[in-house]
């Protein structure tokens, strides 16, 4: 060590300003060298260097980058990659105190007892170094220097307490993925830092956290080596890390170095623990806040005078012990045991030729497991690698091109999830390495920049796919947005899709924010407190529009909802009265009560006007000052029932009124059916779909009956349905269907004309109107009553009358143009009759009125008349009164029939055979004319008595 060299120790805690330090005393240099723990932190202090002086001047050299200018003066490396030869004025060692650091303290130690500027020397680090500083570097001055903030123990705290701006360390990728899954649903998302990010993988998740896209940051304790981070607190998942040998507690200078990232500057900063570490101790509390450790004792050391005669001498002198003090032999590293591994193998053996081969499988082993993949898989890479340098000659060969662009292929893809896009990071990063040795690859330029656009490729995919999985953008925007206090704008589109602030919130349904379920619950009350904010003056325009709207866009479901189009803004409640329903409007508390009052002002008005256009015929018989005493009554029943009235619930009520009454209900279109009393305009299906409605709101339904779709004349009958729900969709129940209420009385006027007592055939009429088959035919009139018996019979086929045969030689003395002669027979002789087929049969049923017998209340003995004394004329033998009587079609020439004039029996009418009031003869009629009568024969002993028929 050459002692007229100034060599300066610069010792402290963290956030003491040592880097930036550092950095001015090397531009105060006309050359210098810097090398930082990490390529991430190199990466950065090249980027603060470049900013002051230019890139022209500035390298950066890190194991898998290399940006060496042809005026390069600042060297700007990883402790490893330091170049030690160049005789730079300024040499300065970033965080010495990893030289106590079992896997890499080696490599520190060297530096720390080999490393010299030609003018200056800077050992940046903690203050635990000095003893071991002292004892091995000479004529060393030291420099102290005190944190510009003070740092304090926060203990405990919960994830979903954690404050803004907080750092949350792990000690495995797992660890981290999960601390970032639970802050992204509990806080809205993070960036994630760890050291096998690419620097720009790290670089744009870094960017989230200091642009305040993000609160937080995830961590492993790669943020403990100089990056300087806008941190607030610090809160340690674990307190224990594998080291990669063994889990093992964190020293307590360890856990100062990551603590230490809280407060920078001047502004305090906090530390603590999270999740299920245990709390600190009170003298590892008072150590990291009083920057207090236990020195140094021991230092990690290598034999860096290498023998390069044999592998097995190479591998002797890795493994030399020391006799200082302060040194320790370093355990064997990684690139030890694969030299120890690659010597083993005869192939590999039989090449160590020459010292320069050996060298040259140092070289090679010495390539980072960036992978970190099973020994035999990084062995047999090593191999492979070292069989193409070796080549023909002596160390002279080169990683052929095709089989390298294969390797690269394979790992050139950007699909993929996190742990995909990281693993061919790590397998990119192992070609980054290869391609920046010098003359190992052929066109070592273009491969050195094919294998950085590839990192550079996984690298944004790998951001992408972090960000896209831990950070929720849209509620760390409004969050941010709302701290701030600012004005939120919100876009609500044709679809009504809300977007507040660029950020998708989730959408507005008529007067109710729906906001985006994909939302975390935390997330969620972020997004709705923004949403809410934003979509006030929304609500009030949008209010002001559904005001004006015309009532064609609005409408009203069979399950009472009113709605604008196809949003749902309110829904039907039970009224004063079943044709005046009230509304509830659909709106959020937050739009105001004004609009509230607006919107259900509109909805009545157009309920309102609904009613009164489909129900118009019901209301203005309801207003006809004219209709007095019993029609008036019998209006109030029908508006009651919302213009449809089973005839059987009301016989009573028709048999009461007279004919004017009558008369007076018809002009305002009440027609008076066989079955059902009802108002044909309000058969259509629109004053169904609302009397379904209005009927369930006033009846307290939970479900409400649907109307059945337009234009159909039958629907199924299903048991279950209550017969009133089909009265009130204007339909019939009779067996297996139900017959729309029109068409079963146009029905009726059919069968009232057939005689029911000896029985009739359906017509083609009876099928047209019900629109049914024979059989469905038959179902339905045993429903109204009558009995079908089934027959079949030989269906009549219509003859067609065959034109006659010509004779052939009447045809061929046409065809001649002769005269037929008269011996020729004009027609040809008729042909024996074939023989007749089977007669095609049809099916068909004779109907005949069969009604099912009603039970009677049982009555005591009729009391004795005196014979004349208030007897009726037999009826016959039906019973009276079974069914009910509609209005009957007229002929031509009759008026209003009295009121006594309907036969008032079982059974449709048709011709009434019954008992005479005279006589119990029976009287036949027949259909046919009467028979011609023949003269008396005057020799039949009989025809004295026959001239005297007719006259007695």
């Amino acid at each position: 060590m050459d002692a007229t060299r100034r060599v300066t120790a610069v010792l402290g805690p963290t956030n003491t300003g040592k880097t930036h330090h550092a950095i001015d005393r090397m531009l105060a240099h006309r050359t210098g060298v810097i090398g930082l723990p990490l390529r991430l932190l190199a990466r950065e202090v090249y980027d603060r260097i470049v900013a002051r002086v230019g890139p022209s001047v500035v390298a950066l050299v890190t194991g898998e980058e290399r940006i060496v200018p042809d005026r390069t003066q600042y060297w700007v490396c990883t402790t490893e990659a330091m170049p030690l030869e160049i005789g730079a004025d300024f040499v300065a060692v970033d965080e010495i105190q990893l030289c106590a650091d079992a896997d890499r303290g080696h490599v520190f130690t060297d530096r720390l007892l080999r490393a010299r500027g030609l003018n200056e020397t800077l050992f940046l680090g903690s203050d635990a170094m000095r003893g071991a500083i002292a004892g091995l570097v000479p004529h060393v001055t030291f420099l102290r220097r005190e944190r510009m903030s003070t740092l304090k123990y926060a203990g405990s705290k919960k994830l979903s307490r954690m404050p803004a701006r907080s750092a949350i360390v792990g000690f495995s990728v797992e660890n981290v993925y999960a601390i970032a899954e639970l802050i992204r649903r509990q806080k809205g998302g993070c960036a994630v830092v760890m050291g096998a990010l690419s620097p720009r993988t790290r670089n744009a998740q870094v960017a989230l956290y200091q642009n305040g896209d993000v609160d937080y940051l995830v961590a492993t304790d790669a943020i403990g080596m100089g990056l300087n981070l806008d941190i607030k607190h610090v809160a340690f998942s674990a307190t224990a890390k594998f080291d990669g040998r063994r889990m093992r507690g964190l020293y307590p200078q360890e856990l100062a170095q990551i603590a230490g990232r809280a407060g920078r500057h001047t502004e305090d900063g906090t530390f603590g623990v999270t999740g299920e570490a245990r709390p600190f101790d009170e003298d590892v509390v008072e150590a990291i806040e009083t920057h207090r450790f236990a020195p140094v004792r021991k230092l990690h050391w290598r034999n860096e005078a290498l023998d390069f005669g044999s592998a097995d001498r190479l591998i002797r002198s890795l493994e030399e012990p020391t006799s200082n003090d302060w040194l320790t032999r370093a355990r064997e590293a990684d690139d030890l045991l694969s030299l120890k591994a690659l010597a083993a193998l005869p192939e590999v053996r039989d090449k160590l030729t020459e010292p320069k081969r050996v060298q040259l499988l140092w070289d090679v082993c010495r390539i980072p497991d960036f992978r970190s993949s099973t020994g035999p898989e990084h062995t047999s890479l090593l191999t492979r690698i070292f069989e193409f340098l070796v080549g023909r000659g002596l160390g002279g060969g080169r990683i052929p091109s095709d089989w390298l662009a294969q390797a690269i292929k394979r790992i050139d893809r950007t699909e993929g999830d996190i742990d995909a896009l990281s693993r061919r990071l790590a397998h990119i990063r192992t070609w980054t390495y290869v391609t920046q040795r010098k003359n190992w690859v052929e066109d070592e330029s273009h491969w050195r920049d094919e294998t950085r656009a590839v990192e550079d490729r996984l690298s944004d995919a790998l951001h992408a796919a972090l960000t896209q999985r831990f950070v929720d953008r849209r509620t760390s925007v409004l969050l941010r947005r709302l701290k701030q206090k600012e004005a939120l704008v919100a876009d609500v589109n044709d679809k009504g899709e809300v977007t507040v602030e660029g950020e998708f919130a989730g959408k507005l349904e008529g007067f109710r924010f729906k906001q985006d379920a994909s939302a975390t619950p935390d997330a969620a009350r972020t997004l709705a407190q923004a949403a809410i904010q934003a979509l006030k003056p929304e609500f009030h325009l949008r209010a002001d529009r559904f005001y004006n709207a015309p009532d064609t866009e609005l409408d009203f479901t069979e399950q009472g909802g009113l709605m604008w189009g196809t949003n749902a803004v309110g829904k039907l409640v039970k009224g004063s009265e079943p044709a005046k329903p009230a509304v509830e409007a659909f709106v959020d508390e937050e739009a105001g009560p004004e609009v509230a009052e607006k919107v259900r002002r509109r909805l009545q008005h157009f309920i309102d006007r609904k009613v009164a256009a489909q129900f118009e015929p019901l209301l203005a018989m309801g207003r006809d000052e004219a209709l007095t005493g019993l029609a008036r009554g019998f209006a109030f029943r029908l508006s009651e029932a919302m213009g449809v009235l089973p005839r059987e619930a009301v016989a009573t009520e028709v048999k009461e009124l007279d004919q004017d009454a009558r008369g007076a209900l018809r002009k305002h279109g009440v027609r008076f059916g066989q079955f059902t009393i009802f108002l044909p305009a309000l058969l259509k299906p629109a004053p169904t779909r609302l009397r379904l409605v209005l009927w369930s709101l006033w009846n307290g339904l939970q479900e409400f009956p649907e109307s059945p779709p337009p234009g159909l004349v039958t629907i199924p009958n299903v048991q279950e349905v209550p017969k009133q729900h089909y009265t009130l969709a204007g339909y019939h129940p009779a067996g297996a269907r139900a017959i729309r209420i029109d068409m079963l009385e146009r029905l009726a006027d059919i069968l009232r004309q057939k005689d029911s007592r000896a029985g009739f055939e359906a017509t083609p009429d009876m099928l047209s109107i019900t629109g049914m088959t024979l059989d469905q035919f038959a179902d339905l009139m045993a429903g109204l009553g009558y009995k079908g018996e089934k027959a079949e019979r030989a269906k009549v086929k219509a003859e067609v009358a065959k034109a006659p045969e010509i004779s052939e030689e009447a045809a061929a003395a046409i065809a001649a143009g002769v005269p037929i002669p008269e011996e020729v027979s004009i027609l040809a002789p008729v042909a024996e009759p074939e023989p007749e087929a089977a007669p095609e049969m049809e099916a068909f049923y004779t109907f005949t009125w069969a009604p099912k017998p009603r039970p009677r209340p049982e009555r005591g003995p009729r009391p004795e008349r005196k014979e004349g004394e208030g007897q009726r004329a037999p009826r016959g033998d039906r019973p009276q009164g079974e069914r009910p009587q509609g209005d009957r079609p007229r002929r031509e020439g009759q008026g209003e029939r009295p009121k006594h004039d309907r036969p008032k029996g079982d059974r449709p009418k048709g011709d009434f055979k019954g008992k005479s009031n005279r006589d119990d003869r029976q009287k036949s009629f027949e259909a046919r004319p009467p028979r011609a009568e023949k003269p008396i024969d005057p020799d039949n002993p009989f025809a004295a008595l026959l001239a005297l028929k007719g006259k007695v």
